[in-house]
């Protein structure tokens, strides 16, 4: 995978190249993102850069055995986690990653799960996954250079597996490199999160559509004006909507939103998904607001797909969410 290879966020790639080329490299990278967006084929792109023994012009040549292996996702000294459910580990399950992977680089939460077999399981990063990374960067490189380890969703990250990785990602062995990708930066823990350098990504989105926003935005005014039965209304409206797939896109579409307002509160670059109010919310809302909500917004998703009545789930969300404010 080539930086020419990827499309969109030009002045991210040509920035990650010019951190090989000057030799100032964070020792770790986090890639924020929406849910199927472009952050692996950075990250790979990015460590392909790194790795190769004949860049030029910008980019990796794409055919010396360094970046053949990357691009295969096979070379010895990049080690890849991701979450898995139990006894399984990421090491085991590499081949079906590794097929998802090659085949779209651009993968969904859903299709990983789908790929691993453990689509309607609980799945995390455990402490399991931490102990076999850490034993991998106990030896030095194979190939006699850099040692990279690529994490995806380390929201998913567990208590005691980050207190492992912790001091591995703070002060890491020389030539050592943690890529994370997330895409719910606000649920990563914040000892994790600190030690990154922290890159925003663009992507076109392939999450479910929503395509009446003003849902969102008449349900949040209300809760800032604190003017619960406008709020209550605003339930009503949302579960009067058609269709179970349309009450499941207003969840991905709000729980962007909130993302985009803890982005805000953090003085971050706001990417082009969900709500364009998100800078009008972040300033009345407490900072806890929209970690908070999130976990609201994505709670009344599961119970959509569980079938539960959409008028409960609504009037259950309001009530939650106004006790938030």
């Amino acid at each position: 995978m080539r930086f020419a290879d990827t499309s969109g966020n030009a002045d991210t790639l040509k920035a990650l190249a010019g951190m090989v080329d000057s030799g100032r490299i964070p020792h770790a990278i986090m890639f924020s993102e929406p849910d199927g967006g472009p952050a692996f084929s950075v990250a790979l792109a990015f460590l392909q850069y790194l790795y190769c023994h004949s860049r030029r012009d910008g980019d990796s040549c794409g055919e010396c055995p360094s970046c053949n292996r990357i691009s295969k996702l096979i070379h010895p000294d990049v080690h890849f986690i991701f979450p898995t459910t139990s006894p399984n580990t990421s090491l085991g399950l590499m081949p079906q990653f590794r097929e998802l992977a090659l085949a779209n680089p651009c993968f969904t939460e859903a299709e990983l799960g789908a790929a691993l077999g453990i689509e309607s399981k609980s799945s995390l990063i455990a402490v399991a996954e931490a102990k076999e990374v850490l034993s991998s960067l106990a030896l030095s490189a194979l190939e006699g250079g850099w040692r990279s380890v690529v994490m995806f969703l380390p929201e998913k990250m567990n208590q005691e597996a980050a207190n492992r990785l912790l001091k591995a990602i703070e002060e890491p062995e020389e030539n050592t490199e943690f890529i994370l990708i997330t895409h719910s930066p606000e649920k990563v823990l914040q000892t994790i999160a600190s030690r990154c350098q922290r890159i925003q990504l663009g992507a076109q989105v392939r999450a479910p559509q929503f395509d009446e926003p003003e849902l969102l935005d008449a349900l949040m005014d209300s809760l800032v004006a604190r003017d619960l039965y406008a709020a209550l209304q605003a339930g009503e409206q949302l579960s009067a909507l058609p269709s179970r797939e349309s009450a499941k896109a207003f969840c991905v579409y709000a729980a962007d939103a909130m993302r985009n307002v803890f982005l805000e509160q953090q003085g971050l670059k706001l990417p082009q998904t969900g709500s364009g109010k998100a800078r009008e919310w972040a300033p009345k809302v407490r900072k806890s607001f929209a970690r908070e909500a999130l976990g609201c917004f994505d709670g009344a998703r599961r119970l959509v797909d569980r079938n539960v009545n959409l008028k409960i789930i609504f009037t259950d969300l309001v009530d939650r969410l106004y006790g938030l404010i």
